[in-house]
């Protein structure tokens, strides 16, 4: 069993999923705000590998896209990333990443890489399932959990494509659009989650727009196995760039407080 599989497998309440950009805003930061978040309680970590041109994101994550590249992040800091965190914690890593930065590096060498680096899930975030042939059997032939998206606009005989590779956990995107904080969980999620769970017994984690305790309350009550937050946690990294020991305690008192609603 997997690290992602011994984290979600019988579970009586959702898994907390914090997400970070690798490198923002610069690589030791980026390491001290990670292990912040784990320390409070995150259940899984995912960590945005920095791209030029993030479609899915919204302004809060371009943003760190922007400062993470401009502090110098490649791929080869990104795994050294994870490699300085798996001397510290055994917690499930996850790569969300856009299929330009493997393609550049080559399948087969990104996912070996990110095997030795201790990575156990990827979710590229503009890789159609239909697409996934090559990807997917990589993936599993270096034990690496393929994580697919699905969408309230996804189709059921899509759906039934991506239940079919799904490992791990799915992520559901909660909301129509890009990343970024919502006022509230829109009835389209929990519809979506409901629609998802008659078509397949793996883990479903509710993102996109989750960032307040009554929301993550909400998706637990839904019957959620993880919920996941992007924005709300690198929004905390932005406001305290220069002011790293802060942020350190604003990332665990936030995890601790979503913690609790779940």
């Amino acid at each position: 069993m997997g690290r992602i599989d011994a984290v979600l497998s019988g579970r009586k309440k959702p898994a907390f999923i914090g997400f970070t950009v690798a490198g923002d805003p610069d690589k030791e930061t980026c390491i001290r705000a990670a292990m912040a978040l784990i320390d409070g309680g995150t259940d899984i970590l995912e960590l945005g590998v920095p791209f030029s041109d993030p479609v899915a994101d919204g302004p809060t994550i371009q943003k760190a896209d922007e400062r993470a590249l401009a502090a110098g992040t490649t791929m080869d800091t990104v795994f050294d990333i994870v490699r300085e965190l798996r001397k510290k914690t055994n917690v499930p890593i996850v790569f969300l990443a856009y299929y330009n930065m493997i393609y550049r590096r080559g399948v087969d060498q990104f996912y070996q890489d990110s095997r030795e680096a201790g990575v156990d899930g990827i979710l590229i975030a503009d890789m159609p399932v239909e697409e996934s042939d090559d990807v997917y059997e990589t993936a599993l032939r270096y034990g690496i959990d393929p994580i697919f998206l699905i969408t309230q606009t996804t189709s059921d005989e899509r759906i039934k494509k991506i239940t079919a590779r799904a490992h791990g956990y799915l992520y559901l995107v909660a909301v129509l659009g890009v990343t970024g904080v919502r006022d509230t969980v829109s009835s389209g999620a929990i519809g979506l989650l409901q629609r998802v769970r008659k078509q397949t017994t793996v883990p479903l984690a509710l993102g996109f727009g989750i960032s307040t305790p009554p929301q993550a309350k909400t998706c637990a009550e839904a019957g959620a196995d993880g919920v996941i937050v992007g924005s709300a946690i690198v929004d905390i990294v932005g406001k305290n760039l220069g002011t790293p020991d802060i942020m350190e305690q604003d990332l665990k008192k936030y995890v601790i407080q979503m913690k609790k609603a779940l």
